[in-house]
């Protein structure tokens, strides 16, 4: 995973809509944060009546889940970067240095939200 391929998602508080499809959690005082990811450029046929595209892929970096994020998806979480303290080493260490920060978010740090919408499934 190469300096070039990494990148990051800002996961703001304003967009608690999509955080709650992700698992119905939000980060508890913490007015910003960031989603590890990785991306890519890639041409190939993705639909046919568009043809040959060149597109800019992007996906989330996953850990184990912690235990709040265990109870509606056990299988794994994304990695959270809390501060540019964690920020800047993803987006420009060394790999061994960068990966280092694939660990589940402490417990406390996304508490369980209640659902407001009861439409809205998990």
């Amino acid at each position: 995973m190469r300096v070039p391929f990494r990148c990051t998602l800002r996961a703001l508080q304003g967009a608690r809509e999509a955080l709650r499809v992700v698992g119905a959690l939000w980060m508890k005082r913490r007015p910003l944060a960031f989603f590890a990811g990785v991306w890519t450029r890639r041409t190939s046929v993705r639909k046919l009546k568009d043809g040959e595209t060149t597109d800019n892929l992007f996906g989330f970096l996953t850990t184990d889940a912690n235990a709040v994020v265990a109870e509606v998806h056990p299988k794994a979480m994304p990695v959270v970067l809390t501060s540019m303290d964690e920020v800047e080493p993803w987006l420009t260490a060394q790999v061994d240095k960068a990966l280092a920060l694939q660990r589940p978010l402490d417990d406390g740090g996304l508490p369980r939200l209640h659902r407001t919408n009861p439409e809205l499934r998990f």
